[in-house]
């Protein structure tokens, strides 16, 4: 197939790359084609699995949930609009590769110019795909008069409220573009956002990240409910990818919502959840189950059945107090409470090494997708931030959200609709 070369990693992302100056053209032609062909496999876990980077919708929304997670934001530096697009034709170039399994670049971590540094680090060389996933979105802050976008922005991408219950620190709030990398393998993972940054080199900085481990929720029928770090299971009544009807009235975003470039994307809000795990280890089982509205162990509703039984929360014990508490984290959290309103969860554990206490600084570092976080996230965080009884053992630290664009076609980058270039 034809291949502009344009299309390809550009000049300045060879600076990039090699944060100097690597002489030799010819790294873009042909290979973007190279890895659109690869299919994707349905078993979770499969280390030899692939999701092409090209297509209607980014991978990593519904794709099967990988076990592993390196999330990262940037700022983009000064400079043009121009270059910022040159930098997403770069940044999906690579991701296209990398998501097949392929180096980040042409030449890979063992040739090219001998006298200049790799067009990629090398730690995921001989490594199977690990099913990565590379998604990308863009911050409100972007849309702002650098680049000629605010009239881009999407009607949906708003300012998050500040919620009754966020102890925010600075550094883990916001970002002008998110990039998502899930594996399998932790250094699969590790890989794409290292040689992405490397890529981004003199364009855009890294502005916070966050490596996380055992997901948090289910994307598919075929995966089990995962625990989070206070032993429960976690995303019982998570969406599912085969809920196509469900997917697309909750997830995707329609040209009538009100940004037509957006259709076929989604929302992305992350939330840094620190909890005090020295303090729920202390708790009693019987306060545990009150606190979620399930049991430990199976995960049923305190109501009775098992983990997939609908929670009746006017059933009530003998005192005639109900059985599920009106303030646990299932029933403030159930679309009941907010009039059928779901959001596709997508979250992992996160352990930081310990603080200046010697506690655990661990948590969950939760993420959703959602068609429109005003009428989705934002009434069942607040609810949860308002009465949740969890929130005696955990503090929110971290919030962003993100546009995530529609795929990209193998002709074009990601995000391309928001320059109408697509």
């Amino acid at each position: 197939m034809p291949h502009d070369d344009t299309k390809g990693l550009s000049r300045r992302g060879l600076l990039g790359l090699a944060g100097a100056g690597v002489v030799g053209a010819g790294l873009g032609v042909g290979g973007a084609f190279a890895v659109n062909g690869g299919g994707s496999t349905s078993t979770s876990n499969d280390v030899a699995s692939t999701y092409p980077f090209f297509g209607e919708h980014q991978s990593g929304i519904i794709t099967p949930a990988q076990d592993r997670l390196h999330f990262a934001a940037f700022d983009v530096n000064d400079i043009s609009r121009d270059e910022l697009i040159e930098l997403l034709r770069d940044w999906s170039y690579a991701a296209a590769r990398m998501t097949a399994g392929q180096a980040a670049g042409e030449y890979g971590p063992a040739g090219g110019p001998y006298d200049a540094p790799p067009d990629d680090t090398g730690e995921a060389l001989d490594l199977p795909p690990g099913g990565l996933t590379i998604t990308f979105g863009f911050g409100p802050s972007l849309f702002d008069d650098r680049f000629g976008l605010a009239s881009k922005r999407p009607t949906a991408l708003i300012d998050l409220p500040k919620f009754p219950s966020d102890a925010l620190l600075p550094e883990l709030v916001g970002g002008d573009i998110c990039i998502q990398a899930c594996s399998d393998d932790p250094q699969v993972a590790v890989h794409a956002i290292r040689n992405l940054s490397r890529i981004a080199f003199g364009r855009a900085t890294l502005r916070w990240s966050q490596l996380g481990f055992g997901r948090t929720s289910s994307t598919t029928q075929a995966q089990t409910t995962p625990r989070n770090l206070f032993g429960f299971k976690d995303g019982t009544a998570n969406l599912r990818a085969e809920d196509t009807e469900g997917v697309n009235e909750h997830v995707w975003a329609a040209s009538g919502d009100g940004t037509a470039w957006m259709a076929g994307g989604s929302y992305l809000v992350s939330r840094k959840i620190r909890m005090t795990i020295e303090t729920w280890d202390r708790t009693s089982l019987r306060e545990q189950e009150t606190i979620f509205g399930r049991t430990k162990g199976e995960g049923a509703p305190l109501s009775g059945g098992g983990e997939f039984t609908d929670p009746d929360f006017e059933q009530t014990g003998r005192d005639d107090a109900p059985l599920i508490d009106d303030a646990s984290h299932v029933k403030l959290a159930h679309p009941d409470t907010h009039g059928g309103a779901q959001i596709l969860r997508r979250g992992y554990n996160f352990v930081d090494g310990n603080d200046e206490l010697g506690r655990l600084n661990a948590g969950l570092f939760f993420i959703s997708f959602q068609r429109d976080p005003e009428t989705q996230f934002v009434p069942i965080q607040l609810a949860l931030s308002r009465n949740d009884l969890m929130n005696e053992y955990v503090r929110y630290v971290g919030s962003a959200i993100f546009a995530v664009p529609p795929g990209a076609s193998s002709s074009s980058f990601i995000g391309a609709g928001m320059f109408d270039l697509a």
